[in-house]
């Protein structure tokens, strides 16, 4: 289990991070790109932005942990992690994926 604190921590923790807000939540950037909100879809549960085969991954390592985000998100690989379930060990692997995915990004459209 990890607190909002740690989750927070950690997405703080990758270089270049900024906290900010979208749509009511805490959400973590790189410039102006989201990797991570906190509190989505409510307090307890946060949400990563992995690619598909990453969040197969992240779920079949901790099922409890993780889930798709629902809809149109969640096809793309918006994963919601469930505080209570997510070790930090876990959380702060699928914090860092979904950071290096922005700067994979960031690369390929220099």
């Amino acid at each position: 289990m990890i607190t909002r604190d740690d989750f927070r921590r950690l997405a703080l923790g990758m270089p270049d991070a900024t906290e900010s807000a979208h749509l009511g939540h805490p959400d973590f950037r790189v410039g102006k790109r989201i990797f991570a909100t906190l509190d989505y879809p409510e307090p307890g549960f946060a949400m990563v932005k992995l690619t598909v085969e990453q969040r197969e991954l992240v779920m079949a390592e901790s099922p409890a942990a993780f889930a798709p985000v629902p809809g149109g998100w969640g096809k793309d690989g918006a994963t919601t992690v469930t505080l209570e379930h997510v070790d930090e060990a876990s959380a702060d692997s699928a914090i860092r994926m979904a950071w290096e995915n922005l700067e994979r990004r960031a690369i390929s459209r220099r």
